[in-house]
């Protein structure tokens, strides 16, 4: 049994398979591959409404979420908030920037549902890279995808308005529109609820 499934329910092992699933999907793992990777990571279950990182403090963690649903969040100096974005199934999220560099979190992160997600410290990222390549080229590949995600965002606000910016995330992610109340759909789009009922079917 494996640091990671020490002393947690079965329900981890299922977890197990899902993180292989996802890492499968761009490098290939042996058996004993997978087992050690699994040692760097450790297992959080959070309730709706719960923060995962809070704005000002130290950013422990690069989560990877099994189950559930995140937003992203900048809160500027007037009080208000900015969603930067959400994460759910099969997806990584972070406060990157304060990650990586070991700074004060300028955004926080919460449950829009009750989540359950893989956590991997910035010292045993170093040393999963470094004791196994393939996962090396793993977080490159997935960092590219964050790249392109993030430059096709600006674009998209740049350069469309709110129907177009609607219609667009509806055809790319249908799932997560249905799972998200109105209003931080609207504060991801930029617009009120007013206006975004007359997007909506």
């Amino acid at each position: 049994m494996n640091a990671l499934t020490s002393g947690v329910s079965l329900s981890a092992y299922s977890m197990q398979d899902k993180l292989r699933e996802h890492i499968e999907k761009i490098v290939p793992l042996s058996d004993d591959e997978f087992a050690f990777v699994c040692t760097h990571f450790t297992v959080k279950k959070f309730k709706k409404h719960q923060f995962l990182i809070q704005q000002g403090e130290a950013v422990k963690y690069h989560y990877f979420v099994v189950s559930g649903l995140l937003k992203l969040v900048y809160t500027d100096d007037t009080g208000k908030q900015h969603i930067v974005s959400f994460a759910m199934e099969d997806w990584w999220e972070s406060d990157f920037y304060a990650y990586y560099t070991q700074t004060e979190a300028t955004m926080s992160l919460e449950c829009v549902e009750d989540t359950e997600v893989f956590c991997l410290s910035l010292e045993n990222y170093k040393k999963l890279c470094d004791g196994l390549q393939k996962m090396e080229r793993f977080f490159l590949e997935k960092a590219n995808f964050g790249f392109i995600g993030s430059q096709r965002r600006i674009i998209s606000w740049l350069t469309s308005n709110a129907k177009e910016r609607y219609e667009q995330l509806l055809k790319q992610y249908p799932s997560l529109i249905q799972r998200l109340p109105k209003s931080l759909l609207a504060a991801y789009l930029g617009v009120s609820r007013e206006t975004l009922s007359r997007l909506t079917p």
